[in-house]
């Protein structure tokens, strides 16, 4: 039994987009775990990657905006796949950038309702429907970011969704707290390299900054936020509860780092 002890436990990862998703690195980091990991996304095209990338995994697909497609999927994993869960990964985040760079204040209410319907709540819907499906001291954990209190002008109305998310996790630990002993935690991760963060406006820029304020100089990589994902999936982190890990590399700490303020006042 390896230290996670997750040999043979069923863990559902919502979120797989390609091979440079989150959910792509902690799908693999589970398979090395030994878990039995299970894999549901958007849609078909994003199945026939799931399947290429995961060849033994199970895949199914569900937009998670209906909500009635995650009773569906729900239903389709139970009768198929059987229980019960050891865990589940929210991987699932959506802003509509189409419009572009706009300032908060301009901020489009559809835009803004539906990036909190997919972001969000989704995460709340998932772990109602799926609750009877759970072991009773399962892990449910959720992807954020490393602050949600700065203000990137390119990220706007998606810090405060992920905000709500945040909030959330002690709601939900503490209403399933009645009937159970499920954990709901977050990590939140410094900028990474995926290609869903490539289509936020000026990422790239943003990227290169915090490789620069890392104190390693080397940016978070994937696998190092899905090392931790792993972690709070197993029951080694029992005693973390609606908690939100940050995984910057310490990031968070270095602003003042003396080689960025030179470039700037020098």
């Amino acid at each position: 039994m390896s230290f996670l002890e997750l040999e043979n436990r069923k863990i559902v990862v919502f979120g797989l987009a390609n091979r440079k998703s989150v959910a792509c690195s902690v799908g693999r980091v589970l398979e090395e775990a030994g878990a039995r990991v299970i894999h549901v996304v958007r849609s078909r095209e994003r199945a026939e990657t799931a399947r290429r990338l995961f060849p033994r995994a199970p895949v199914f697909t569900c937009d998670v905006e209906d909500e009635e497609n995650i009773v569906r999927v729900r239903d389709r994993i139970a009768a198929e796949e059987g229980g019960p869960l050891a865990g589940i990964v929210h991987s699932i985040a959506y802003a509509n950038y189409s419009r572009g760079m706009r300032p908060f204040h301009e901020t489009v209410k559809q835009d803004f309702l539906q990036a909190m319907d997919i972001s969000c709540f989704s995460f709340i819907a998932i772990a109602n429907h799926f609750r009877d499906l759970l072991e009773p001291d399962a892990s449910m954990v959720t992807i954020s970011i490393s602050t949600t209190r700065m203000a990137a002008e390119n990220y706007g109305y998606m810090a405060p969704v992920k905000a709500a998310l945040e909030s959330s996790l002690c709601f939900l630990a503490k209403s399933f707290s009645a009937f159970s002993r499920v954990r709901f935690n977050a990590v939140c991760p410094s900028l990474l390299k995926t290609s869903a963060s490539a289509g936020i406006p000026g990422y790239v820029d943003s990227y290169l900054f915090a490789e620069k304020a890392i104190p390693r100089k080397k940016a978070l990589r994937t696998s190092e936020a899905a090392n931790v994902v792993a972690f709070l999936l197993s029951g080694r982190s029992s005693g973390i509860n609606g908690q939100c890990l940050v995984v910057d590399a310490g990031m968070g700490f270095n602003y003042f780092d003396a080689g960025i303020v030179s470039r700037v006042v020098g």
